[in-house]
């Protein structure tokens, strides 16, 4: 009876790196990717050389551990730059905007609206309909002032 076990480990390696790399890919965190690529590497080895399965693992182990001490420092020295830092950071990326008083802010505090939304707002007194300029953030709170 023919199982997953009856096969070349050579087959099971380079499967095992596949499958690292679809998760690096489904799941990216530039970690599982160096263990697909010694999977990889572990199962052309195994292809290649008569190496028993004792001695695959042990190369597999060696690889893995290099590459993410290789690949870690790699990635201290060359930072991964964001296309947009602020992407997930609304109240960064509004600063500069025009908003419009829909709330008084009186005493410091009021609302207003951005886009589509309202927020929480904190700056100088105004009426509701003025138009006010946003210069910065305090987590969910937009720090407005008025237009110059």
């Amino acid at each position: 009876m023919g199982g997953l076990l009856d096969m070349d480990p050579h087959w099971l390696w380079l499967a095992l790196g596949l499958l690292l790399a679809v998760g690096e890919m489904a799941i990216p965190g530039v970690f599982l990717i160096w263990l697909a690529g010694a999977a990889m590497v572990t199962g052309l080895a195994s292809w290649l050389l008569p190496i028993g399965l004792a001695l695959q693992i042990v190369l597999f182990v060696a690889l893995a551990l290099g590459s993410v001490f290789v690949g870690r420092n790699w990635l201290r020295a060359n930072p991964i730059d964001a296309a947009d830092p602020m992407m997930n950071d609304r109240g960064a990326r509004s600063v500069g905007e025009t908003v419009l008083v829909t709330q008084m802010i009186e005493g410091g505090s009021g609302r207003v609206k951005l886009g589509d939304s309202e927020w929480l707002a904190r700056g100088p007194d105004a009426e509701p309909g003025t138009r006010m300029r946003v210069s910065g953030h305090d987590g969910a709170v937009l720090l407005v002032e008025h237009l110059h």
